[in-house]
């Protein structure tokens, strides 16, 4: 069985942490989103709606921020991804 390295090149670590990073955004929105759901029933509806309205332009300015990273990361390409399909049945 190949083990690969014991650390991985900074490049590659950074590239899975954005890639982390953007599948893990959509759930932290979610929460995010249902949150006022699980709170007081007697809020003001006014905080409530700014509350959302926050949130929602904090997820689209975070994914702004994300996306030329991630198209810069996928434009250099990933020397352990890259390198094909795998025979993961034969060892």
């Amino acid at each position: 069985m190949p083990q690969g390295p014991l650390f991985l090149a900074r490049a590659v670590y950074r590239r899975r942490r954005l890639r982390d990073a953007a599948r893990l955004l959509p759930v932290f929105g979610l929460l995010l989103l249902l949150l006022p759901a699980f709170g007081e029933q007697s809020g003001n509806l006014a905080h409530t709606a700014i509350y959302l309205f926050a949130v929602w332009a904090l997820l689209i300015l975070a994914a702004c921020l994300l996306a030329p990273a991630l198209s810069r990361s996928e434009a250099e390409g990933d020397p352990e991804t890259d390198q094909g399909p795998q025979d993961m049945g034969d060892s």
